[in-house]
């Protein structure tokens, strides 16, 4: 854990009156929350007022994110409005617009929307008033595991420049790896991909480990996506695990100070050994510690905006 303050306190940058995705933060935005998340974890205390409404509108089944921000909305003293996807009226043909619309209209400040649809938070730009935090849009952006995987970064070397980073695992459809990649980039780390070539999407990608693994400071597993592959894997968990996995053999070649990271979930033995999701260099869990954290920051950011 890193004594004093993650920056330096200076200028903010522009307001964030919502959250949709890594682009749209401004370095200073970025140091900003991660800051402001430090000083939660720490002890400080909002002083939002009360009473806030937000509700948790998640289209695809979700633990980590769900259960998070809604740690995060009763450690800030927000009421938290229940919202079941599957018992609302979008089965009955209603729009994301419309849905949003009512809980705006019946006092709903804000709302944590996870859709299967990419850029769904486009359609509502124009005529919704309320906050939209994004927590997570198809294969798009996922904004807030992206702020968290920074805070982790940022606590464990206390920085970003020069660091070796490698995502490994399924780069096209992993809306993680694409927050990731621009944000740290922006940052000034080194990012390099390794996955199958069909699966590298827009980005240039390694297909061995040997490259990378003396050099990496921040190994990043990411999840094969089944559910989003349109035809059958051409390979067998255990043959993707031999090829891309983080087996214990290349876990020991790893530098001393490297750290292993997972957005989850994970694939035991798959993505990771099931021996290293909680080893000395696994910051998995404690991933999922920082979340709640930087969740309650960008909480607290977009809903000043409104006050």
């Amino acid at each position: 854990m890193l004594g004093g303050f993650f920056f330096k306190k200076e200028q903010g940058g522009n307001k964030v009156k919502h959250l949709l995705n890594m682009k749209n933060l401004q370095i200073n935005d970025i140091e900003m929350i991660l800051e402001r998340a430090y000083e939660f974890q720490n002890g400080a205390v909002s002083d939002l007022n009360n009473p806030t409404t937000v509700a948790n509108l998640f289209f695809e089944p979700s633990t980590r994110t769900k259960m998070s921000f809604e740690m995060a909305e009763r450690k800030l003293g927000l009421h938290v409005l229940p919202f079941d996807a599957s018992a609302s009226s979008t089965i009955k043909g209603e729009t994301l617009y419309d849905t949003v619309k009512t809980l705006e209209a019946i006092g709903v400040d804000a709302v944590v929307i996870r859709h299967e649809q990419d850029g769904y938070y486009e359609e509502l730009m124009s005529g919704i008033d309320l906050a939209i935090i994004n927590g997570g849009d198809g294969s798009g952006q996922h904004p807030t595991q992206s702020l968290l995987d920074l805070y982790t970064i940022k606590e464990e070397f206390g920085r970003f420049e020069n660091l070796h980073i490698t995502m490994v695992g399924d780069i096209s459809h992993s809306r993680v790896a694409k927050s990731n990649a621009e944000a740290l980039t922006r940052l000034g780390a080194n990012v390099t991909f390794l996955c199958p070539s069909r699966w590298q999407g827009d980005f240039e990608s390694l297909s061995s480990w040997e490259a990378v693994l003396p050099n990496s400071d921040v190994v990043m597993l990411l999840r094969v996506q089944h559910e989003r592959h349109e035809s059958e894997l051409s390979f067998s968990k255990q043959q993707y695990h031999e090829e891309f996995g983080l087996t214990r053999e290349r876990y020991d070649q790893l530098k001393q100070s490297a750290i292993i990271m997972h957005p989850a979930p994970f694939n035991r033995d798959v993505e990771i050994a099931s021996e290293l999701v909680e080893s000395e260099k696994s910051r998995i869990f404690r991933q999922m510690h920082n979340g709640v954290y930087v969740r309650m920051a960008v909480l607290e950011s977009v809903l000043k905006e409104r006050n």
